[in-house]
């Protein structure tokens, strides 16, 4: 599809918000992905121009102990004989979204048995459906965007703490594009720079704790404003260094107080969480320049729900 209609020109979903089911038929797999064109790449891979690198993974285990009680660290074995030349390694307790992670559309769906694209539970969870297995072998390269939520609102008289549940509006969404220099385009990666993820790491394990347990983190605000401004903005994803890419807890008395239920389950858009985005944040204050070229490589994982993103933006 060469255009996308407008937010309002879309369906109004059932319980709330709007769909874009259908867009890329009623088979699709890949959701906002699809915008990831040869060409788009192509001129994304124009914007490299020193070839500085900026990995935006975490460490695995970074995130200790889990900000989410139900995702594990990690346990890495190393397997060796003592005086042979050779090492291996296992790992176990490994969940794909305990450190930065990619969404897969079948991570979180519209309502009960009904996930991107009318896919059903049992199509999820049998891997038949909106897996990772998808995205990995299309393949993710293109146009990253920074939004630097840290310094646009210091510069605005309005700092904030990372370790609370700010809400970005879509007005402080507008204020970082406008500092950033930038306008969207379609296929673009949207990278949302919170000051989180270091704020975390830089924790004492009490503080973390204190997290994990009360679940509260900068993001997004919630709504169908902001759902418009995804939308309409043509992103394929949007990656942040916070818990969720939304403020956390979320309002789940509806889908656009739950963001992940419109903007993967009816969107049909990557969302990629707890990214290292510090560095290169940094790098784009001191070039001024805030677009890059991203690559990243999910896991080929047939039936997976998240990976790690493997991702990297070159400058």
């Amino acid at each position: 599809m060469s255009e996308l209609p407008s937010y309002d020109e879309l369906p109004p979903a059932p319980e709330g918000g709007r769909s874009g089911w259908g867009l890329f038929g009623p088979d699709d797999n890949l959701g906002l992905i699809n915008l990831i064109t040869p060409e788009r790449v192509l001129d994304a891979a124009r914007l490299i121009r020193r070839g500085a690198l900026f990995p935006l993974d975490a460490p695995l285990n970074a995130f200790t102990p889990p900000i989410a009680s139900t995702r594990g660290i990690p346990r890495h074995h190393i397997v060796h004989t003592p005086g042979d030349i050779g090492f291996d390694d296992v790992y176990d307790n490994f969940f794909p979204q305990g450190s930065s992670q990619w969404d897969s559309l079948g991570h979180v769906g519209y309502a009960p048995d009904t996930f991107y694209n009318g896919a059903t539970e049992d199509e999820v969870a049998t891997g038949r459906r909106n897996t990772i297995e998808h995205w990995a072998r299309h393949g993710l390269a293109g146009r990253g965007v920074m939004l630097d939520m840290v310094r646009t609102l210091a510069e605005a008289g309005r700092p904030y703490d990372p370790g609370s549940g700010t809400a970005f509006s879509v007005e402080d969404l507008e204020l970082a594009r406008a500092r950033s220099g930038v306008e969207f385009r379609p296929g673009d990666i949207l990278l949302l720079h919170t000051g989180f993820a270091a704020w975390y790491l830089d924790q004492p394990r009490s503080a973390r704790l204190g997290v994990a347990r009360s679940l509260t983190t900068p993001g997004i605000a919630s709504g169908e404003e902001m759902c418009r401004y995804l939308w309409d903005a043509h992103v394929v994803a949007v990656a942040s260094d916070t818990f969720a890419v939304e403020a956390f807890p979320p309002q789940r008395n509806s889908p656009t107080g739950f963001l992940h239920r419109i903007l993967i389950g009816q969107f049909g858009m990557a969302l990629g969480e707890l990214w290292w985005t510090e560095d290169l944040a940094a790098a784009c204050a001191e070039d001024g320049i805030n677009e890059v070229f991203l690559v990243s490589v999910p896991l080929n994982a047939p039936g997976g729900i998240g990976s790690p993103p493997n991702a990297l933006a070159i400058k």
